[in-house]
């Protein structure tokens, strides 16, 4: 529908490596209006380079609006003060993002496309979503035996929900990085598909 006076404006998309014909510009474009993600620069997003897991603690914290955290995160590796504290320890309090198990959390560590899909499942299930999964989505993967058991059900229902998709050669690539293009994509189709 045509735009009105009233509706607020858009902020105008900044990033000079991001042009219209960039893969993923639509998604990055909606997550960069949504307040999600913004630049490693002021016009500069940095589509290829990874996201780290303090990154996606902070992306899926001010999803929620950055509610009030009660008390500090108990990793080890986590310091007051930095940009990711409060989500961090928002994340961990509520069960969607977990440590290592050894007290470290590994908030500059690049995050997993498995731990990505992962941390997206129990966000689901944090905010009362559905996620069943009605069929078998990811056995014609040739690399389906490379995912972790802890995320084969989370790696099922993001590809049932079309959440994620595999890349050429017919792999999910669990255990490889996810860039930031494609966390802005997930991230995407979570908030328009998942309900």
């Amino acid at each position: 529908k045509p735009s009105t006076p009233t509706e607020p404006e858009k902020p105008s998309f900044p990033f000079k490596d991001v042009t219209t014909d960039h893969p993923f510009y639509e998604d990055i474009k909606y997550v960069y209006e949504k307040g999600l993600m913004q630049g490693v620069s002021e016009d500069i997003f940095q589509s290829a380079t990874t996201t780290t897991r303090g990154m996606i603690a902070t992306i899926l914290y001010r999803m929620e609006g950055e509610p009030a955290v009660k008390n500090a995160s108990s990793f080890r590796d986590v310091a007051d003060g930095m940009y990711y504290s409060n989500a961090v320890a928002w994340a961990a309090a509520n069960g969607i993002m977990g440590g290592y198990g050894d007290g470290q959390f590994g908030p500059d560590d690049p995050i997993t496309r498995e731990q990505m899909a992962a941390i997206l499942w129990r966000y689901a299930q944090y905010k009362g979503y559905d996620v069943s999964v009605i069929e078998d989505s990811i056995s014609d993967f040739n690399d389906v035996s490379a995912i972790s058991d802890y995320a084969v059900p989370a790696m099922q229902w993001v590809c049932s929900e079309g959440i994620m998709s595999g890349k050429p050669g017919k792999i999910l690539d669990p255990t490889g990085t996810a860039k930031r293009s494609e966390i802005a994509a997930m991230l995407m189709r979570f908030l328009e598909n998942v309900k």
